[in-house]
């Protein structure tokens, strides 16, 4: 799945050097911590949060057919 991330981020941004990210995991929830540069939040998160929610929307997808757990995406500037 972070590689899914990965691919889905690097396109959008202009520092594709800076996406990083890293996955903690606990018996109920998969947490991915999405690490970007400063001057790329705005493209992440998109207008209204609209492209922030399209990833979190493959995520979902994704963690759901393999796993039960809930999911969670944090996206955070470095």
């Amino acid at each position: 799945m972070r590689e899914l991330i990965e691919t889905i981020v690097k396109p959008l941004v202009d520092h594709p050097e800076s996406v990083r990210v890293e996955t903690a995991e606990t018996e109920r929830s998969i947490t991915y911590r999405l690490f970007v540069d400063k001057d790329d939040m705005g493209k992440v998160i998109g207008k209204q949060g609209r492209v922030a929610k399209a990833i979190r929307t493959v995520t979902f997808a994704g963690v759901a057919t393999q796993q039960q757990k809930r999911t969670v995406l944090e996206i955070v500037d470095q």
